[in-house]
């Protein structure tokens, strides 16, 4: 456990706080377990609430370049009012549920660093807000997602690198500010008819909105072109190789 001393606005010899997650690794739609524990300091302390937020690495692309920042996209309250006494021990348990549209954090064996969403605690406390450090969470994919990952694969499309984007994409029913952005270099089949392919994630309890963005390339065409698949989550019992391969077929004119 780290400990992490609260100054806020009882400064030099504050309580401590450590947030431990029991459930590391999650999937989208899922629940993080854990508890928020609490050393007492030197004197009794008056704690407001206690907060966690998901939140994760994002750019934004400017006219002049682009940039980074952090964006929350889930909050939820652990505790409310309670005093702590000096030296006191406390834990506060929590469930917090993982919006569907949270981002993944390993694409086929591939860690994304720099951009993986975490848990942050913020403490209120005095009248002040304390935020805490953020513990990283693994985020596996949905067996439907994996499916469609493991199609890419099967076609020979090799994964380049992945982002999480500020923006939105229309026409799907996301409802987060930002969308992961999964990009490909083409397979060979496929290499004369387009340069890479960038895939996207718009989940729900219902349904998985695969975003596929195809750079394309070619004697009398070339420009992106963004198609939208719809996909259950039944579908994560089958192999989707054919129905991912007819999906690029059908838009690159094959």
């Amino acid at each position: 456990m780290v400990f992490k001393r609260l100054l806020g606005a009882l400064g030099i010899g504050g309580p401590t706080v450590d947030t431990v997650l029991s459930t590391p690794t999650v999937r989208p739609g899922g629940t993080v377990h854990g508890q928020v524990n609490l050393v007492g300091g030197d004197r009794e302390a008056e704690i407001n609430g206690i907060t966690l937020c998901l939140a994760a690495r994002v750019e934004v692309e400017h006219e002049d370049g682009e940039s980074h920042t952090t964006k929350e996209f889930a909050r939820v309250q652990v505790c409310g009012p309670l005093r702590l006494a000096a030296g006191e021990q406390r834990a506060v348990p929590f469930a917090f549920p993982v919006p569907w549209e949270t981002p993944l954090t390993a694409i086929g064996g591939h860690h994304l660093s720099g951009m993986v969403p975490g848990v942050r605690t913020d403490v209120d406390i005095a009248g002040q807000l304390d935020r805490g450090d953020t513990d990283p969470l693994a985020v596996e994919p949905l067996p439907v997602q994996q499916r469609v990952l493991e199609a890419l694969a099967a076609l020979g499309f090799h994964f380049h690198r992945a982002d999480l984007e500020a923006g939105r994409i229309h026409g799907t029913g996301q409802t987060f500010p930002f969308y992961q952005e999964i990009e490909y270099k083409a397979a060979p089949q496929f290499a004369h008819r387009c340069n890479e392919i960038e895939l996207s994630f718009v989940t729900s309890p219902h349904q998985v909105e695969v975003v596929l963005e195809f750079d394309k390339r070619g004697l009398f065409h070339s420009g992106d072109s963004v198609r939208t698949f719809a996909l259950d989550h039944a579908s994560g019992q089958y192999d989707l190789t054919g129905t991912v391969d007819g999906w690029i077929r059908g838009v690159l004119g094959h």
